[in-house]
């Protein structure tokens, strides 16, 4: 059974438009990691490189003008991406970001089907509710993202604490515009950043190499701090 096939058997008919566009998207992931710009990895991109827009509202956390920014490339599906999210940012929100040290920018790069879905669900709230659902999906991640069953009814289950409708998570699931935006920024994060793994962090434009638990992370932003 090839992809396409697969892929419309454990989605609802109510998602297959969808289904559709995120399994060409999906195509693009994969090859993704094997162009030679993204397997240059550079250790450091220039800042303002980075944090041109690409057609997507940011997702933030903490001041504008923070001294320290950490740019996140993350899969909504990643193991590794639910573990920062859940254990290790709370810590990294209290005690840089909360005191107006840090700022914090999400963005994806969805690796699978799902992540483009649950991507798509976290960009059609409000933007002072992306971060709740965000937190919501990671939190449930082993409820839909890892399932042989339908995931569909488990995501609207999650989306309907943001105050998705059927209507609307159907809605948001068939938006192609929104897709093709996602898309061109996992491409773009991948041919110009080299971006290949979630999750990906970029401190104030310096790749960071390092394991991230909260002790990691000190090490590479107090002397950022420190500096006059």
């Amino acid at each position: 059974m090839d992809f396409k096939s697969r892929l419309s058997t454990e989605l609802d008919r109510r998602v297959l438009l969808a289904a559709a566009g995120l399994a060409l998207a999906a195509t693009t992931v994969s090859l993704a990691p094997t162009s030679g710009l993204a397997q240059k990895r550079p250790a450091e991109v220039p800042v303002d490189d980075l944090m041109k827009a690409d057609g997507l509202a940011e997702l933030a956390l903490g001041p504008a003008d923070a001294k320290v920014t950490i740019v996140e490339y993350a899969s909504m599906t990643c193991g590794h991406c639910m573990n920062f999210h859940t254990k290790v940012l709370p810590d990294l929100k209290t005690k840089y970001i909360d005191a107006g040290k840090v700022r914090l920018v999400f963005r994806e790069f969805p690796l699978d089907p799902r992540a483009f879905a649950a991507s798509m669900l976290a960009r059609c709230v409000s933007d002072d509710k992306s971060f709740a659902l965000i937190d919501a999906l990671f939190h449930t991640q082993a409820d839909w993202a890892f399932v042989k069953a339908n995931p569909t009814p488990k995501l609207f289950e999650v989306a309907k604490q943001a105050g998705f409708t059927q209507e609307s998570f159907d809605k948001c699931l068939t938006d192609q515009a929104l897709l093709d935006k996602l898309t061109a920024r996992h491409t773009r994060a991948a041919e110009i950043f080299g971006v290949s793994s979630t999750p990906t962090f970029f401190i104030n434009g310096r790749r960071f190499q390092a394991a991230p638990t909260i002790e990691e992370f000190a090490k590479a932003i107090d002397p950022l701090l420190a500096q006059g």
